[in-house]
Formats: C-alpha cells, structure tokens, sequence
C-alpha cells in the first residue's frame, strides 16, 4: 500500500518514503562534508589514526541520531539539534589548516558545539523551553561564543601561543582575524571566557537538577538521555577549573581527558538513539494492549493495563459521565482535554472537540511528544469503549447480543498484531542492523594500535545491539508469527514446537483455516505449551490439529503433574499450579470465536486441553 490516504486523511506509510530520501541526502550530506573536512584538519594538527576514529564517531553519531530524531519527530527541535551538534563538533579542528579564513572560524567557534549541546539539555524533549529563564540561558550560551568567542579570536596568535587552542598545533594559522599582540589582555579575556563557561554550565545543570527533582517517574526516563549529557558537562567543568586553577603543572593528563571526554560524548547520541529505539518498540507493545480489548476488562483493568503499557503509573481514564465531563474508575472528575496543566496532559479519544471525546486519559505530558504512540492507544481505547457499549447493551436486551461482535473484535485485534509485526520487521530491526553493520565496519577499520578502550567499548556496543535485534525478533515473533500468514497453521505450530524446550509431537492435517481461526489455535497452543513447560513440569507434549465436522480440533496434551481446572467467569483466575491466568485467557480467546474450550486435568495425570472452533 504506498501513498493510500485514509478517510481520517492520514496518509500511510509508504507516501513519506520521498520526504525522507530527501532528508537522508539534504541532512547526511553537509555532515559527511563536515566529518571529512574536520578530520583533514585534524589530521593536519598532527592526530593519530585512533584519535581521528574518535573523533568521526562522535561528530557522526551526533549527526546520525539527529537524522534519525528528524525522520521520527518532524515538529521537535531535538533532532536539528541533535545534528546541528554533530557539525558543531568538526568546527574546532578547522584550526588545523593554514588558511588563515579557516583558522579564524575555528578559533571563534571552537567552543560552539557547547552552546548547542546546552540548547538540547535545556528543551529536551519537548523541543522548547520551558520557562523565560531557561530561554536566556539559551541566549547566554550562544552570545558567550558569539561575543566571548569574537573578542578572544581577535587578540589570538597562534604562532605566539600554540596551547591555547585545544589542537595545540604549533604550525598551524595563521589566523585572520588576529588583530594585535597583547600576551596579557589575551590571557585575560582567556580566562573570563573560560570561567563564563564554568558558570553557565553549573547554571545549566542546577536547572536540570529543578527539572529532575519536580519530574514524575515517566519524565525522569525520558530525562535520562540530558542526564549523560549533564555527565559529560561535569567532566568538562572539571577539565576547566583544572586547567584554570594549574595551567602549567597538568603534565600528560590532556591526552588522558581528552580520550575520556571523547568516549564520554559517544555515549551522549548512543542513549538518545536508544531512547528513540524504546520509544519504538513502546509502540509495539501496543500490540499486547489491543489483547486486552477481546477480554473486555472493565474500568480499572483497562486503567492498570494503559499504566503499565505507557510507564505511567499516574494515568487515568476517564469515560463519558451523565454530566458531560468525564471521571475517572473511582468517580473522581478528570479534567477537559487541553487544560492537564502543569506536567499533566489529557487526550481526548478519539482525537477531536471535547463533546466529542467518548473518553479522555490524563498522563505526564511528556507521553504526548510521542503523537505516534498516543494516538495507537487512542485507537485501542476507543475499541475497548465501543465493546464496552456492545457488550452493555446486549445486557439490556437480555444477554442476546451479536455472537458475531467478539469475532469481529478478534479479528481487528489479530490484524493489528500482524501490522505490527510487519512494522518492527520493516522498520526498528532493519534500520538496526544497519547500525550494527556499520559498528562492524568501524571495528574493521580500526587501526592495530587503536586505543583497547575504544575497542571494548565498540565490542560492547556491538554486543548490545546484536542481543536487542534478538528481543526485538522475539517481541515480534510473539505478536504475530510471519510463518502463520506465509505458510499456515501447520508449519507455524512445528516452528513452535521446535523452540519448545522439551519434545513436542505435532499432528495437522494439510490446508488453511480462516485466518482468525489459525491465528486463535496458534496462540492457543502457544499459551499450552508455555503452560506445560513452566507449570506442569511436562516431558512431553503432544498437539493435534484436525478438521471436526464445520469447524477445527484443537488438543494439546501433557505428562505433567495436572491438578489445574478452567477457572470461570467469575472465579479467581490463578489456580492449581498457577496456569490459571493463562488457562482464562485461553477460555477467552477461544469464546471470542465462538468456540469451546474444555480442561481435563486429573492430580498426577497430565492435562489434556481441547479446543473446537468453528470456522463458517
């Protein structure tokens, strides 16, 4: 499907694909002329093959995340930011040419890549401040390099004072826009510009502190990337008032700090793209959510189960109240959507004018940057309200409803799963395992004498993304099996049994079922299986799948040590060897087709669970 527009005018996926070419070249471009011109001078000031590798992967990684922030927030400033960063970063070894033009603008911009990475702190991640005062720190940050930065470039000669650059390179200028030769009034002006950075730093920091100390818990995890940010400017500040209080007597320790600080800044884009990668997969666990619907929990359990999924455990739901407004499960009024206030936001579901909202969730604002994620579980929400009023009014006309409604439901239910499954594979995975293929390819490139911090640090990240692109398979493997829908139930259910930890015999007869049948017997037997292995202390397992009559058999059974009873309706749902959860949510799905579901599990004995779904 490219380019289709829905009735909502929502444009799907596939239509953007251009948009973002275009990004990908406008944005990676300037930064790959940026990254090669900076290590040229660099190289030129005399760095070494492992320093230069440093230095390309911060720049780089600020660059790539910044993209990457682009493409997934449009409207945010993070991600220009984020880039802008990664340019920032080169600007400093411009001092390493003999052009006198480009030794002059890396002098005066040594210190901007500070400012921004200060901006990005103070509006992360909303995109904008968040109080007048942080907006003049922004402009403090940017008119100290703009003012400070001038007037210390114009009394600087590098052939007099090399070291005071942060290439220490004694062949390089001269400078352009040197002005006269005043040794003192330069180290004067040196060390004020120098002391200003200090104190705009810890100014910065202690408004992060505020920010941290006033945050609820879903705002201090997003904060967390500004945190190591807020970590890398100590070591800076650190650097500074040692280089201020003793200039002369720090003996090697620059090559010391200056690996640290670099592996330090690393980190810095790496959390925000892990951050982003959460975020996505986040999304994903919406999948789970819209589960939920096919089990009609009521107000609270729906409550409980958006907390969990969104990290929020301050969420409420609202539903529509005989006043107009909307309250909460324990009667308690939420307010209006557009009036959360504070670090509260409230959504309307579905989206659009407040007497039109069938239901509202008041959250922490900072779930609302994320318009994506909000906006699928407004969809999920806005399904559970409308089961909720089926259900209620096939109560009212005396328990007749439509047996077809709960099918229907399923059936949604396993569509979205399914998307899902094709989004994680289409979209986080394979823009992961590019990383991780560029990870290798810097690896390989990495001179025999680099640093072996460097190379541990590579190898760890490399691990680490490698076993997140496993979970993330499994995560989509368990919201929709790719091999159901390819090749049917058959394969999909030996697929299974093989990643079964114990021996599992599978009897199918050969053809296809309607695909909300396949898909129920296929998590059916899922859920048996998981059951036997974890509870029932099974050694072997046996599923049969056949055609019964109009509709499919499904049994699974076990040696294990049985004694476990299919809870009812009302009952407690964690009996016997504590598969009952599981036993009611099986029971579920199976009534949502119209189906039955039957449990004979005498003490000792096994348990052998039997499905018939009807198919017409």
């Amino acid at each position: 499907m490219r380019g289709e527009t829905t009735r909502e005018g929502v444009v799907r996926r596939g239509a953007a694909r251009p948009a973002r070419t275009v990004t990908l070249v406008t944005w990676g471009l300037p930064a790959l002329v940026a990254g090669v011109c900076g290590a040229w001078g660099y190289a030129r000031a005399g760095a070494g093959p492992a320093d230069l590798v440093r230095d390309l992967a911060v720049g780089w990684a600020f660059a790539v995340s910044g993209t990457v922030a682009r493409l997934r927030r449009p409207a945010n400033r993070t991600g220009p930011l984020l880039y802008a960063e990664g340019l920032t970063w080169f600007l400093g070894n411009l001092q390493g040419f003999s052009v006198p033009v480009l030794f002059a603008a890396g002098a005066w911009g040594e210190a901007l890549n500070l400012a921004v990475l200060g901006h990005l702190l103070l509006v992360f991640p909303d995109g904008r401040a968040g109080s007048g005062y942080e907006r003049r720190l922004v402009v403090a940050g940017y008119a100290l390099v703009a003012v400070g930065g001038l007037v210390r470039a114009l009394l600087y000669d590098p052939a007099a004072d090399s070291s005071s650059s942060y290439l220490a390179c004694a062949r390089c200028g001269p400078n352009a826009l040197f002005l006269f030769d005043a040794p003192a009034l330069f180290e004067a002006v040196d060390v004020v510009y120098r002391w200003a950075g200090v104190v705009l730093t810890v100014l910065v920091t202690l408004t992060m502190v505020r920010r941290w100390r006033a945050g609820s818990p879903a705002r201090r995890r997003v904060l967390l990337p500004a945190w190591v940010a807020v970590g890398l400017t100590f070591s800076f500040v650190g650097w500074e008032v040692l280089y201020l209080l003793a200039p002369e007597g720090l003996g090697g320790a620059d090559a010391v700090v200056t690996v640290l600080s670099d592996v330090t800044q690393v980190a810095v884009p790496v959390v925000f793209l892990v951050s982003l990668l959460r975020m996505r997969l986040r999304r994903a666990s919406v999948g789970e959510l819209v589960l939920t619907v096919g089990r009609s929990p009521g107000h609270h359990g729906m409550q409980d189960m958006l907390r969990r999924t969104l990290g929020d455990p301050s969420l409420v739901l609202g539903l529509r109240a005989d006043d107009g407004g909307h309250s909460g499960p324990d009667g308690r009024p939420v307010p209006p959507p557009g009036r959360g206030g504070g670090d509260r936001a409230v959504t309307p579901v579905p989206a659009g004018a407040v007497r039109d909202a069938e239901a509202v969730l008041e959250h922490d604002r900072s779930l609302a940057e994320d318009t994506e994620l909000m906006a699928a579980v407004g969809e999920v929400v806005r399904l559970w309200v409308r089961d909720l009023r089926v259900r209620s009014e096939a109560g009212v006309r005396g328990g007749q409803g439509d047996r077809a409604v709960p099918r229907r439901i399923l059936q949604a239910v396993y569509e979205e799963r399914k998307k899902l499954e094709r989004d994680l594979h289409d979209g986080a995975q394979t823009r992961m395992l590019y990383t991780l293929m560029t990870l290798r390819r810097l690896d390989a490139r990495l001179a025999p004498d680099a640093d072996p911090a460097l190379r541990r640090t590579v190898a760890e990240a490399e691990e680490g993304l490698r076993q997140s692109i496993e979970e993330l398979r499994d995560l989509a493997r368990g919201i929709h099996p790719a091999v159901l829908a390819r090749a049917g139930l058959g394969p999909a259910l030996t697929s299974l049994a093989e990643q079964c930890p114990v021996p599992v015999a599978v009897e199918t007869e050969p053809g296809r079922w309607p695909a909300v049948v396949e898909t129920t017997a296929y998590f059916l037997v899922s859920e048996a299986l998981a059951n036997a292995v974890k509870h029932a202390a099974a050694r072997r397992i046996r599923v049969a799948v056949r055609g019964g009559g109009p509709g499919l058999v499904v049994e699974v059974a076990d040696d294990g040590v049985g004694g476990v009873r299919l809870p009812s309706a009302d009952g407690p749902e964690s009996l016997g060897t504590g598969s009952g959860t599981g036993l009611k949510g099986l029971a579920d799905r199976v009534a949502a087709v119209g189906g039955t579901l039957s449990v004979v599990s005498p003490a000792g004995g096994g348990t052998r669970i039997r499905a018939e779904l009807p198919c017409g």
